[in-house]
Order: structure tokens, then C-alpha cells, then sequence
């Protein structure tokens, strides 16, 4: 392109703009508890569906699909988490991609394995396959589960384990 004084002006290509934030981050503080009430496996799979029905993420239908795929395959990760969520046929109960997190303060037992966190997790097809690689990050990290386990507010764990893929 050429200037007023016929040299070749320089172009410059437009920013790229930055990503929007999703319209629902896939973990608010809403959808946290620090401190869970459930005592089993089952309850506290039930407890992390709640959140996620509250939260928008998912229909009732998916929490079930949550409560079968437990009954079939423990979702216990190691470092303290569980991770449940539905099968492959429950994705159209899912609305979007969404994290709870529940916190117990004595360990649950989990099909032989001690657990103090679950989290909740809705997805379908590859959209949440971010979040799971986020979570193994936080889990495989002490000082970053001893944030969790320390955490006074749902803002303090947000903080740790993001909003965003």
C-alpha cells in the first residue's frame, strides 16, 4: 500500500483478539463445598451431582449415569480425588462442560481407597478432556492438594484449580 509520498507503507495485521471467557466458567465458587456431608461412595457422588445440576451442567439423568458408572469402575484417581462422572450415553444430559468440588474432613471410603476430595465433572465427546488434564496437574502436585485441603473459602479453591480448560 502506498503512502502520500508513494513509499510502501508498512501493514500491520489486526490483533488477534483474545479469547472470550466462557458465558459459565466450567467451576464457580457456587459449586463448591468445603465441607461435604456425605459418608459413602454413593452419597458423595450424589452430593458432587447435585452441584452440577445446580449449577446449570447437567440434568438429573446425568447424575444417575454418575451413580452407574461408579457401580461398574471406582473413579478414584490417587492423591485423595475422586473424579465421577457419567458414561459415553449420558451426553445428552449434559448442558455444559462443568466441575463441582466437594471437600469431606474424614477420609470416605472409596471402593478401598481413602478420599477427601471429589469432584464432579460433566462432559461429552473431547470438550472436557482440558479439565481432566488440569485436574491431573493440581493432583500429582502436594503443595498445590494442600492448598485445597487448607482452603477457607470456594474462592481459595477456584484460585487452585481454575475456571477454565
Amino acid at each position: 500500500m502506498s503512502s502520500l509520498f508513494g513509499r510502501r507503507r508498512k501493514t500491520h495485521p489486526e490483533p488477534t483478539p483474545a479469547p472470550a471467557a466462557p458465558e459459565h466458567p466450567p467451576l464457580d465458587e457456587s459449586s463448591v463445598v468445603l465441607t461435604g456431608t456425605a459418608r459413602d461412595r454413593e452419597g458423595a457422588v450424589a452430593e458432587a451431582g447435585a452441584l452440577l445440576v445446580a449449577s446449570g451442567s447437567v440434568t438429573g439423568a446425568y447424575v444417575e449415569a454418575m451413580a452407574e458408572r461408579e457401580r461398574s469402575v471406582s473413579t478414584y484417581m490417587g492423591n485423595g480425588l475422586a473424579l465421577p462422572h457419567g458414561t459415553a450415553a449420558s451426553g445428552q444430559a449434559v448442558n455444559r462442560v462443568g466441575l463441582s468440588f466437594v471437600r469431606y474432613d474424614e477420609p470416605l471410603d472409596w471402593d478401598g481407597q481413602s478420599v477427601r476430595f471429589v469432584v464432579g465433572l460433566a462432559g461429552s465427546g473431547t470438550e472436557h478432556l482440558g479439565l481432566i488434564e488440569r485436574l491431573a496437574g493440581v493432583f500429582t502436585d502436594d503443595a498445590l492438594v494442600e492448598r485445597l485441603r487448607t482452603a477457607t473459602t470456594p474462592a481459595d479453591v477456584v484460585a487452585v484449580l481454575g475456571t477454565t480448560a
